[in-house]
């Protein structure tokens, strides 16, 4: 005949755990921090990403031949000058493309606001095309100044 376990001392540990029945607080189960078509962190390199992106599309529109440069972005730049540039643009090579450089971290702190930042890297994006094809910013992109 088997004899029945008795019950643990109150002061013992359970050997399993009670199934919760609601979450700490008593508010019920938590749903999802964002919606699922919304990212939930993107970084502010990311986002800088997406402006040259965007101010690139605009431009290769009215440009086609901007489809064989590549257009970069660098945190900072690697020389030391007397002024920091935010961009840079590099005359194709032998071997090598053109490229067309926007540095980061000199925009983000010339720049207070997401639409100042947006202005400012169309800016230094049509400055580098045009210094890469010879021609003024204004005829690169008639808008130039304006905004």
């Amino acid at each position: 005949m088997d004899s029945p376990v008795p019950p643990p001392h109150p002061s013992e540990p359970r050997s399993e755990p009670r199934p919760r029945r609601r979450d700490r607080h008593g508010r019920g189960m938590r749903g999802p921090v964002a919606p699922p078509q919304v990212p939930l962190s993107v970084s502010r390199a990311e986002t800088f990403r997406d402006l040259v992106q965007d101010s690139v599309e605009r431009l290769e529109r009215r440009w086609p031949q901007l489809a064989d440069v590549d257009f970069m972005v660098l945190d900072v730049p690697g020389t030391h000058e007397e002024t920091v540039p935010l961009g840079r643009a590099v005359s194709a090579a032998k071997d090598q493309p053109a490229q067309i450089v926007v540095y980061r971290r000199p925009v983000e702190i010339r720049t207070k606001s997401r639409d100042e930042r947006a202005l400012l890297v169309h800016e230094v994006v049509v400055e580098q095309v045009a210094e890469l094809l010879g021609l003024s910013p204004e005829s690169v992109d008639p808008r130039y100044g304006q905004d």
